[in-house]
């Protein structure tokens, strides 16, 4: 938790964690690529609003995401977890020897 707390200080961000029961999105067919990308939507029907996939592509494909429990996400990708307590606007980007942190307004719908 203490990571998590460093980061948000580091980017100027409310400490806003999100609950181990709830759920993210998780693009688990691209685990393995770089970089790794994260934006949170606000949080809605259990799930804590992020968004997780690897690589340079996204897709619209409906089942590009699959639901995780965030007290699982460790197991897949643990270099993820210090970032997960950033609030609904907030978007990362991490590879090797590389961190992007950045507000992204329009994910809240400003």
């Amino acid at each position: 938790m203490s990571k998590q707390v460093d980061i948000c200080a580091q980017f100027n961000a409310e400490y806003t964690p999100c609950n181990s029961a709830e759920k993210l999105g998780i693009a688990i067919e691209t685990i393995g690529k770089l970089p790794i990308n994260g934006l949170r939507h606000v949080a809605e029907n259990g799930t804590c609003g992020w968004y997780i996939w690897c690589g340079e592509e996204w897709s619209d494909e409906p089942d590009f995401f699959k639901p995780l429990h965030v007290s699982h996400i460790d197991k897949y990708l643990p270099q993820i977890v210090p970032y997960l307590a950033l609030p609904p606007g907030h978007r990362f980007l991490i590879t090797d020897g590389y961190e992007d942190v950045w507000q992204d307004l329009a994910l809240i719908g400003i």
